[in-house]
């Protein structure tokens, strides 16, 4: 594993990156102790690619879904 100082680190991130890219891990230093460590993005497990359309005729929206709130509701959102 490499170590390069922050210093170097700034002048060299494209570099840096590029090593990363390629599997290598970097440690960052500050006076000599390690204070970060740059690692290869890996995927997140979950992610799944989605589905448009997946929930289609599952779900209904109200008619008046747009519809003023009642004078109860608004009055609770501006209480202070």
């Amino acid at each position: 594993m490499q170590a390069v100082n922050i210093h170097a680190a700034k002048t060299q991130l494209s570099r840096l990156v590029d090593e990363v890219a390629a599997g290598k891990e970097i440690i960052i230093a500050r006076a000599g102790k390690p204070v970060a460590k740059l690692v290869p993005l890996t995927p997140f497990p979950t992610a799944q690619r989605r589905v448009l359309g997946r929930l289609a005729g599952q779900l209904t929206v109200p008619a008046d879904f747009d519809a003023p709130l009642p004078d109860d509701v608004l009055d609770a959102f501006e209480r202070r």
